[in-house]
Formats: structure tokens, sequence, C-alpha cells
């Protein structure tokens, strides 16, 4: 047992993901003495029978405000990864009153007025192009990093699903002014050939409102480093 305060951990989840990607961190969160709430998106994981063309940002939002509320979460450690980075920003700026720190893993840092796509531009003809290619509004999964475990690639592409277009195309309005509580910034280093965190990483690294930190780890450490994922996130809680 760990002799840190117990702290909460709120997870806001990547795209294509659900809280079932944070498998591996719940048991080495109980044994440090910590609650992980990893709760999954609207129309992904085990709600995507709920999925439709209407979801956004703002919905995906609205379910971590939810989750805040009726499990009266308080003094949370907000963690953003991936596209949780848009929503935790969204979170954040709602619920300041609930969030003590937010930790950014390998996520995008959105400003008041960005979408995703506003944040990745590289992107957007290619999601915009898969979302066609379907029904008109679903974007397929991008490719587990090559460094990801055959065994844990069978068990992730079972489990991911295609995202709503809406919730990379949304606009993030952020309702109390800049953010001003503590924030870090985790970087994987393994980074694919896009290197789509790059620019986050150095915005940040270069900012001394940012606490910044690396992890030898490519894109999702939850699945494929979780023990040292858990001890850089103790590290930054404490």
């Amino acid at each position: 047992m760990s002799t840190t305060p117990s702290k909460t951990f709120l997870v806001c989840h990547g795209a294509w993901s659900a809280g079932w990607a944070w498998k591996k961190v719940h048991p080495l969160m109980q044994a440090a003495g910590h609650r992980l709430v990893t709760p999954t998106y609207t129309g992904l994981g085990e709600r995507v029978h709920l999925a439709n063309p209407e979801i956004d940002l703002n919905s995906h939002i609205e379910d971590m405000l939810n989750v805040i509320k009726y499990e009266d979460l308080r003094d949370i450690v907000l963690i953003g990864h991936s596209y949780g980075g848009m929503v935790a920003t969204g979170v954040a700026d709602r619920a300041r009153d609930k969030v003590r720190q937010l930790i950014y893993i390998d996520a995008f840092v959105p400003q008041d007025g960005q979408s995703l796509l506003d944040l990745n531009e590289v992107a957007r003809p290619r999601m915009q192009e898969l979302s066609k290619t379907g029904d008109g509004w679903r974007v397929p999964p991008n490719p587990t990093p090559p460094d990801t475990p055959p065994v844990d690639v069978e068990w992730l592409t079972a489990r991911r699903v295609d995202m709503p277009i809406k919730c990379f195309d949304t606009k993030l309005k952020l309702q109390g002014g800049p953010l001003t509580l503590p924030r870090s910034y985790i970087y994987a280093t393994r980074i694919t050939p896009a290197d789509t965190f790059g620019p986050f990483a150095r915005m940040t690294k270069s900012d001394p409102a940012w606490r910044y930190y690396e992890i030898d780890a490519s894109h999702s450490p939850n699945v494929t480093a979780p023990e040292t994922l858990m001890a850089l996130l103790q590290k930054i809680a404490a």
C-alpha cells in the first residue's frame, strides 16, 4: 500500500476506444490505494448500440460531467488521452470546482474555438473521406502502433469501433475563460511517423505553466506500458 494520499483519477479515453482499454491500470491503481474511474463515451465500447450521426465532442463532455455529478467526484486528477484531451479540456472548463489537476497523455490540447481537425489538418481529408466510405458519418479506427504485442492487438481489434465524424469536427467552446489549474503533459516518445503529438510536446515543454514528462512507450501506454505509466501518474499527482 502506498503512503501517498488516496487520489481519484478520472480518464477521458481516446478515440475508437472506451473505458475497457484501461483494464491493465485498474489493479495498479487499486494496489496503490487510488480510485480509477474510466467511463465510456456514448456510442463507443459497451455503449456502441447508442452510436448515431449526431454524437459530437459536446456529447462526450456531457458524458463525463454526468459521471462527476452522479458519482459525486471531487478533487479529481483528470486524465485526457489522445482525443480525450479535447474532452478533458471541456470537462475541466465546466467543472472547475471539481478538478484539482489535468494530465494530458499524448493528447490534443485545444484552445477555445478549435476542433481536433483544426489541430490535425493533415488528417482532415483522410478522416472526411473515411467517414464517407461507410454510411457517411463513421470514421474507422487508426492502426495500432507497430510495437503493440500481438495479444494486445487482438484484444484491441476485437473491441475498437468507429467514431462519429462530428467528434473530430466540433469546435470546443470554453465557458469560463483560460484554464489556470495545474497541467502536465506526458509525451510518448516511441512516435508514429506522423508525430501528431510532437507539436503539443514542444509547446508544453517550453511553457512554464506546464509540467512536461516523457514516457518510453508508443501512443497508448495504458496498454503497452501500464506499470511505467502508473509510476509516472503517481509522481505527477503527488
